[in-house]
């Protein structure tokens, strides 16, 4: 008998839970969308899922919840923005639903998925956040070196086409900055972390550019290496266009800014900066391959929203 599918709802009809309908759609044998919901009944995202005969509500979370066969949906993503997403969590929460987060309201744990979704498979945790398009590309980078040797800074820019930021992600921008570099300090294990975002308004387009600094002691050059290697790869398994641009660098401290304003208090001897450079390219699914950074963000979520109903089963 064929495995019975676990039913999920994308809230948000915009480009990032267009490209998670198309991507479930395609590639997974373990989940059916039965549901699209937007608030916009004129979007395409909402009228491209009606042509491929999913249910769909322009009423929000109420007309989801109103919908026939509500009780039958296990997981929901929420693809909206960070306040949408409180109060769709607040109105959601009485049902028992698994929600994950594509939006960077942090009210659940954090989940990058080659770090740490082994931790949040568990049944009571009800709501996990995919953080950011820049923390799913840099934090894994980040937790490749501090699985090494202890990172007392990490910093992470994030270079986007600016025609891949759609309302919802330049609304975000501030919850972008303070999201990220949480992430960055409670999953990827910097003592300190900051994030920047760069809209790139570049014609043509570029595909995602994203560089991870990170300030470390003495330590085995050759082990970060092989660590960041193997970390990319496992990324690259749900995220085909996710790739190193070169080598790791090694810089000697001395040979740039002084790091003393960086760095925590009672951080140890710091004496080199770690430098990780990576390209996103997206699958185009449903956005051009230049939008790496949504591609990165619903690749990741259906990791994990099929990780979970294969825990459950």
């Amino acid at each position: 008998m064929t495995p019975r599918k676990t039913k999920v709802a994308i809230i948000g009809s915009g480009n990032i839970g267009t490209d998670l309908m198309i991507k479930i759609l395609r590639l997974s044998d373990t989940l059916e969308v039965a549901a699209m919901v937007g608030i916009d009944p004129d979007s395409d995202g909402l009228a491209r899922a009606a042509r491929l005969k999913v249910p769909t509500t322009h009423d929000g979370v109420e007309g989801l919840i109103a919908m026939e066969h509500f009780d039958e949906i296990e997981v929901i993503f929420d693809a909206t923005s960070a306040k949408a997403h409180i109060a769709n969590a607040h109105r959601l929460a009485p049902y028992g639903k698994k929600l994950i987060d594509l939006t960077p309201a942090a009210i659940g744990p954090f989940v990058v998925p080659p770090v740490n979704l082994d931790d949040h498979l568990d049944a009571g945790v009800d709501n996990v956040n995919m953080v950011t398009c820049g923390g799913q590309a840099t934090i894994p980078m980040v937790a490749a070196v501090s699985a090494v040797t202890d990172v007392h800074y990490a910093e992470i820019v994030a270079s986007i086409a600016s025609k891949s930021a759609g309302p919802g992600t330049r609304a975000n921008i501030d919850e972008f900055t303070e999201t990220t570099f949480h992430a960055i300090e409670t999953v990827g294990g910097a003592a300190r972390g900051k994030a920047v975002i760069i809209l790139n308004p570049a014609e043509p387009p570029l595909i995602m550019r994203d560089t991870v600094f990170c300030l470390i002691g003495d330590a085995d050059e050759d082990a970060i290496r092989t660590s960041v290697k193997e970390m990319a790869e496992q990324v690259a398994q749900y995220v085909p266009g996710y790739r190193l641009k070169q080598e790791v660098q090694f810089t000697p401290v001395e040979a740039f800014e002084p790091v003393h304003t960086l760095l925590p208090q009672g951080a140890g001897p710091v004496t080199t900066k770690v430098s990780v450079f990576l390209e996103v390219e997206g699958a185009a699914h449903y956005l051009p391959a230049y939008a790496g950074n949504l591609d990165i963000m619903t690749s990741a979520a259906l990791r994990v929203a099929e990780s979970i109903a294969e825990a459950q089963r």
